[in-house]
């Protein structure tokens, strides 16, 4: 599990510059990755719990950030969508969404209002259930150093349509 989204996080993500941000942070071996097995509710917020609480007392130079990925249960994208959203409640419940933001990634992502097979979707296409876990701090200061970030997906966009399906399908084939 963890050598195949690494190697998404090198072919997709840096290779394609899909994330201007990630690359210092992969160089430098500060993202955290964590696998939960876990398949009941409880033992879910357990993991999601103990993740936040090890980014936050962590430095951020040693873990700038946290992939978590699931292992069970998510592999229908609304059952991840639930999960995703009962996890920002519980971060704004803790009062912590200006410490930590969440990024979404599944096999089978897609943006609501969208075909199906819209190359769009695989800007967010990962091989696992993944949430993001990133430091707002962290972002406020790259976005400050990025002239248009709103031009970032749109970019990425760009970038997956001149690749084309079949190369983009290649780079990423559980999102097929």
């Amino acid at each position: 599990m963890l050598d195949r989204t690494q190697q998404w996080l090198q072919q997709m993500v840096l290779g394609l510059n899909l994330c201007p941000f990630a690359h210092s942070a992969v160089a430098q071996g500060q993202v955290h990755y964590a696998i939960c097995d876990a398949t009941k509710d409880a033992a879910l917020k357990d993991f999601y719990v103990i993740e936040l609480k090890r980014l936050l007392e962590a430095d951020e130079h040693i873990i700038a950030t946290s992939l978590l990925m699931f292992s069970h249960d998510l592999e229908l994208f609304d059952d991840y969508l639930n999960v995703l959203d009962w996890f920002q409640q519980l971060l704004e419940q803790a009062d912590l969404t200006e410490q930590v933001q969440l990024a979404s990634f599944h096999p089978r992502y897609q943006f609501e209002g969208l075909e199906i097979d819209d190359l769009s979707h695989f800007t967010n296409r990962a091989p696992y259930p993944t949430i993001h876990l990133l430091r707002q701090a962290q972002m406020t200061r790259a976005l400050a150093q990025v002239a248009h970030p709103e031009q970032i997906f749109t970019d990425n966009i760009d970038t997956l349509n001149q690749l084309g399906r079949s190369q983009v399908e290649a780079l990423c084939p559980w999102g097929k």
